[in-house]
């Protein structure tokens, strides 16, 4: 997730300079269109569609205490030659905080329920940074059919929290120390219940999309050690979950692939694209995954 990243247990001056860093980046401007308002039932969400093209639209899903504006490097990479589709979960930026569960599947289920109110039909492209992966990795459990594949950007583990308390005592320290300083009160709800519901989504079938996984290429010199060991090996476990066709490593020790390699980052979902929703020019012939569906 995209808060937890630290490997040393926790000081409090060291923890003032971290909740700083984190208020900065959730803080970040963007320079990217409005958001418009869709309704989901009694609650409000912002939504950001841009682009055109054919294929699947490809839905961008944030990490924790981040809303849209993480995707502003990569959102006009994009929007050249797909649709993109990205909101604001409830509790970030221009959406109001809901009363629902914060767990994977809900979430997983608000975005279904948000892109079938706003008008934009299957399939899907599924992009995930940190927690968002998880929530990804949890719609194409419930909704395998209308997935047209995942790209996950350092995807949260379904065992990341339970293997950093046991494997990095340190970082957890550090961790919970945010939590309770630093944390918005969505940002808690959302740690407090990222495995709820992981033990009841649908097995793995047969018919699953295919995934990609980005990472970067090494870790910060203060993350070094057995949280970078445990991270490192969560993400190779990502081949059991999901159809997992690579691991690709980005340069760099930064966990926000989309802010510090977009040009990678997009390179890498149109390659996605290609492989598995070919179409030819003049043609409407497409991976059958891949194809509108009314």
């Amino acid at each position: 997730m995209s808060a937890a990243r630290m490997k040393h247990p926790a000081r409090p001056a060291r923890i003032r300079v971290l909740a700083a860093g984190l208020a900065l980046l959730l803080g970040a401007c963007a320079s990217l269109p409005p958001t418009q308002t869709v309704q989901l039932g009694g609650q409000r969400l912002a939504q950001l569609r841009v682009g055109q093209g054919p294929g699947p639209t490809l839905v961008l899903q944030s990490g924790l205490g981040d809303s849209h504006t993480t995707w502003a490097e990569l959102i006009p990479l994009l929007s050249e030659r797909h649709r993109v589709w990205t909101y604001d979960r409830p509790g970030y930026g221009d959406s109001p905080r809901a009363s629902a569960p914060r767990d994977a599947c809900t979430v997983a289920r608000e975005l279904h329920g948000t892109l079938q109110a706003a008008g934009v039909r299957p399939p899907y492209l599924l992009v995930g940074h940190s927690i968002g992966g998880l929530y990804q990795h949890a719609f194409a459990r419930l909704y395998p059919q209308e997935v047209a594949g995942l790209v996950l950007l350092e995807p949260t583990h379904p065992e990341h929290w339970a293997r950093l308390q046991q494997e990095a005592p340190g970082t957890a320290v550090l961790v919970r120390a945010l939590r309770s300083s630093a944390f918005s009160g969505v940002m808690r709800d959302e740690f407090d219940a990222q495995t709820d519901c992981l033990d009841r989504l649908p097995p793995r079938g047969p018919d699953a999309p295919p995934a990609v996984l980005l990472r970067r290429s090494r870790f910060a010199l203060a993350e070094q050690g057995a949280f970078a060991e445990m991270v490192a090996r969560l993400w190779q476990d990502w081949g059991r979950l999901v159809a997992l066709e690579g691991i690709e490593h980005l340069p760099g020790d930064d966990h926000y692939l989309q802010r510090s390699q977009p040009k990678r980052v997009a390179a890498a979902i149109d390659a996605m694209v290609a492989r598995h929703c070919p179409r030819v020019v003049g043609e409407e012939a497409g991976a059958a995954r891949c194809e509108g569906r009314d």
